[in-house]
């Protein structure tokens, strides 16, 4: 596979430096571009970061000397010297969206870790292990934006990611109903502790825009490419709950399902042993060798203990039992700033490199 070169709009981020720690030693990608806001603009990178840096391991010193450039203002400069960038700009949605384009427009593809495209009915948003085949889509956003190379995609939110794997492979079953109450992580809201105290010893049952997002994305997931579009899938029918709790990192999941052709408990445990998607048949670098875990232990999954699993880019789940409302309920646990975020971007990306997208 060929090096890349790649760019970071948004590098100042909770999601920019997640983008950071995993390119480093990328076997395919060479970070060489920063861009942030103008507020960061010029300074070296450890400088724009002083005092910010929020992840658990040290910046890597070569990074922290790359020079940070103006996401909007540098956007031709920047352009002319990467292959792709992956955006996380916080920013309004129309602002995002005019942004994204702007970068698509010069040749650049945009690997978007942003919400404000993720209902464009050409734009793919993808989970890579699920629904690669919306790929089939970007021809027609590149005729609509008049570029032979450049497009965006984006991932889904980090929420659902949690469990759409999990009913995925169950899609044969005809789900009809499903309800999910999710407990997100303070990472999910670009915190920690230190900066956010008021969640110590606290949940807050509310999440602005999650629970529409929480409903509406797995629909376009589910969805067919359609005349040059994603047309979104109409079941099943979705109603979600999401609280912040007291974590640092790992969003869990709470799911409930009823099927129109109800599977055995046996059947469902199968699948979810025997699945396997795209970036495990094309052994992408960031790609988890299993992607859906099941525990016995009533006890697992756990935050702590498996949010990590294979790098934080598996799904864990547990506790599989028949319900007396729905046909069935279970426990499932994804990492929200690896799986979630920038670890699912990155898969993305490598995914788009493998199949040819990005030449």
């Amino acid at each position: 596979m060929k090096r890349y070169k790649v760019g970071i709009l948004g590098g100042t981020g909770m999601v920019g430096q997640r983008f950071i720690t995993l390119l480093d030693q990328h076997p395919w990608f060479e970070l060489t571009h920063l861009a942030a806001s103008g507020r960061s603009a010029g300074k070296p990178y450890s400088q724009a970061i002083e005092g910010r840096w929020m992840m658990s391991s040290p910046l890597p010193k070569k990074i922290g000397a790359i020079t940070v450039q103006d996401a909007v203002a540098d956007a031709e400069a920047i352009a002319s010297e990467v292959d792709f960038v992956f955006s996380a700009v916080d920013m309004k949605k129309d602002e995002i969206r005019a942004l994204e384009d702007r970068y698509a427009k010069l040749e650049v593809p945009v690997i978007s870790n942003n919400s404000a495209h993720r209902h464009t009915p050409d734009v793919p948003m993808v989970i890579p292990e699920l629904n690669s085949s919306h790929f089939a889509v970007i021809p027609a956003q590149r005729k609509r934006l008049g570029t032979k190379r450049g497009f965006v995609a984006v991932k889904s939110n980090c929420s659902i990611q949690s469990y759409v794997p999990a009913l995925h492979p169950l899609l044969p079953f005809k789900p009809t109903r499903v309800l999910t109450c999710t407990y997100q992580a303070i990472s999910g809201a670009g915190k920690n502790f230190e900066t956010w105290p008021e969640m110590i010893d606290n949940v807050i049952p509310y999440i602005g825009g999650e629970e529409e997002k929480s409903e509406q994305e797995p629909m376009k997931i589910w969805g067919r490419v359609e005349n040059d579009v994603i047309v979104d899938a109409a079941l099943p029918a979705i109603t979600s709950q999401c609280l912040r709790v007291p974590v640092t990192d790992g969003h869990m999941a709470a799911v409930f399902v009823s099927f129109e052709k109800t599977p055995s408990v046996d059947e469902i445990k199968a699948l979810w042993a025997s699945f396997r998607g795209r970036p495990q048949e094309l052994e992408l670098p960031s790609a988890p060798k299993q992607f859906l875990h099941y525990f016995e232990d009533p006890s697992l999954p756990q935050t702590r203990l498996q949010r990590d699993l294979e790098g934080g880019m598996a799904i864990s789940i547990g506790r599989l039992r028949p319900d007396t409302q729905y046909d069935y309920k279970f426990v499932c646990l994804s990492h929200n700033t690896l799986r979630g975020a920038a670890g699912g971007g990155v898969e993305l990306a490598e995914m788009l490199c493998a199949e040819g997208y990005m030449d």
